[in-house]
Formats: C-alpha cells, sequence, structure tokens
C-alpha cells in the first residue's frame, strides 16, 4: 500500500501555504526481498486569508495538504498504479544489463 506524505512547505511569514512538497512510497516483500518505488512532486497554491475556508498555518493537517494535492491534480490513482508498475518490473524484468563478452 502507498504512503504519501508532505515532506515539507514553503509559506509566506503570514502562515500562507505556497508549496506543499510531496512523496509516495510503495514496497512489496516477496519471500526475501523486497521491491519499492517511490514519487515525488510539489503542488502550488495562493493562499487567501479572507477566505473562509482559509485555515491558519498551526491547524493544518498532513491529511488536509494532501487533500489540497489531490484537489489541485495531483492524480492519487495514476502515482500509485505506476509505483506498483515499477515494483512490476522489478519482480519479472522486461530487460537486462550487460554486454555479452
Amino acid at each position: 500500500m502507498a504512503t504519501w506524505t508532505i515532506s515539507t512547505m514553503e509559506r509566506y511569514n503570514d502562515g500562507g501555504v505556497i508549496v506543499a512538497h510531496w512523496r509516495v512510497n510503495d514496497s512489496e516483500t516477496v519471500g526475501d526481498d523486497t521491491y519499492s518505488a517511490s514519487a515525488y512532486g510539489t503542488c502550488s497554491f495562493t493562499p487567501d486569508a479572507s477566505s473562509p475556508d482559509y485555515v491558519p498555518y498551526d491547524d493544518l493537517t498532513e491529511e488536509m495538504v494532501l487533500g489540497w494535492c489531490f484537489a489541485d491534480g495531483v492524480d492519487k490513482d495514476a502515482i500509485e498504479a505506476s509505483l506498483t508498475a515499477q515494483i512490476e518490473e522489478q519482480k519479472n524484468p522486461t530487460t537486462e544489463d550487460g554486454v555479452p563478452w
């Protein structure tokens, strides 16, 4: 199961968040082998302290900010599907490295 986190946020001095940096990790263990994949990105915001939906910085939760990112266009399902595909490729590679000599 993929684990989403907000690794850091950039904000104005008044606390309005302008950028959230997200990360998602997934892994699968098969026998003694663990396969993993991750992705990282950012979401940008235009805070409006006069908006009734404005949340003060100290009241923000990680779940809330992740929700903003998903609403802002981060395609959670597509990213998680990509991580699953990367793990499947690690488990069953379709390419090989090396030289013939």
